[in-house]
């Protein structure tokens, strides 16, 4: 989807890029302050300024760049720090936490969608093909954050589920950080790109056709 794309199309993957985590990672932060936890809020991540969340190299450099090389563009936003014993809830509340993000991805999607079948017809074919890259990319958001791999956000939901051995084992993964999310994009996801792939197109078409 996001393939030979012209200069004005890779500006829009950028604009999308940046507006879609700083709202992912501003609901993360606001859902933390409703269930309870200020932390996010003490370190000045209850904002939808995106200097507050992006990081350069990882939100804006190395997705770019993997782009124009013809390759799945990876990357990631600073992570919103909370408290897990200040949360509501416990496991749950974590939980709720953590799918926040990639949920309102899929609402960005679904509100992208909307436009696109009322107004397409109106808008020029300028405006309709960024309204698809918008939609792709938080379609892309929400698949890839939902899988339940630490630390991606779709992990906080199978915590508030696994036994003890497996949440052990998965704050192991996680204690790598980005590392974590370099080995799965390079060995584990070169085994679920394609279904991945496919459920990514198959909400697009249902969305926008």
């Amino acid at each position: 989807m996001l393939s030979n794309l012209s200069g004005i199309d890779l500006v829009v993957v950028l604009v999308s890029i940046i507006v879609s985590l700083t709202i992912h990672e501003a609901m993360h932060a606001f859902t933390a302050h409703w269930l309870g936890d200020d932390t996010a809020h003490r370190e000045g991540r209850l904002t939808l300024n995106p200097l507050a969340h992006i990081d350069v190299l990882t939100t804006v450099l190395l997705p770019m760049v993997l782009i124009l090389a013809h390759l799945p563009p990876i990357l990631a936003a600073k992570p919103v720090p909370f408290n897990p014993d200040r949360v509501k809830w416990d496991e749950f509340g974590a939980a709720l936490i953590g799918v926040a993000g990639p949920l309102t991805n899929l609402a960005l999607a679904g509100l992208a969608a909307i436009i696109f079948r009322l107004f397409g017809a109106d808008l020029s074919s300028g405006v309709n093909n960024a309204i698809v890259i918008f939609t792709s990319v938080n379609i892309g958001f929400f698949i890839f954050n939902m899988i339940p791999f630490p630390p991606l956000d779709g992990s906080r939901l199978l915590y508030a589920f696994a036994p003890e051995p497996v949440q052990a084992f998965m704050r192991q993964i996680e204690s790598y950080g980005f590392m974590a999310i370099i080995f799965f994009f390079f060995i584990v996801f070169q085994f679920i790109s394609g279904p991945i792939v496919n459920i990514q197109n198959a909400i697009l078409t249902f969305l926008l056709l």
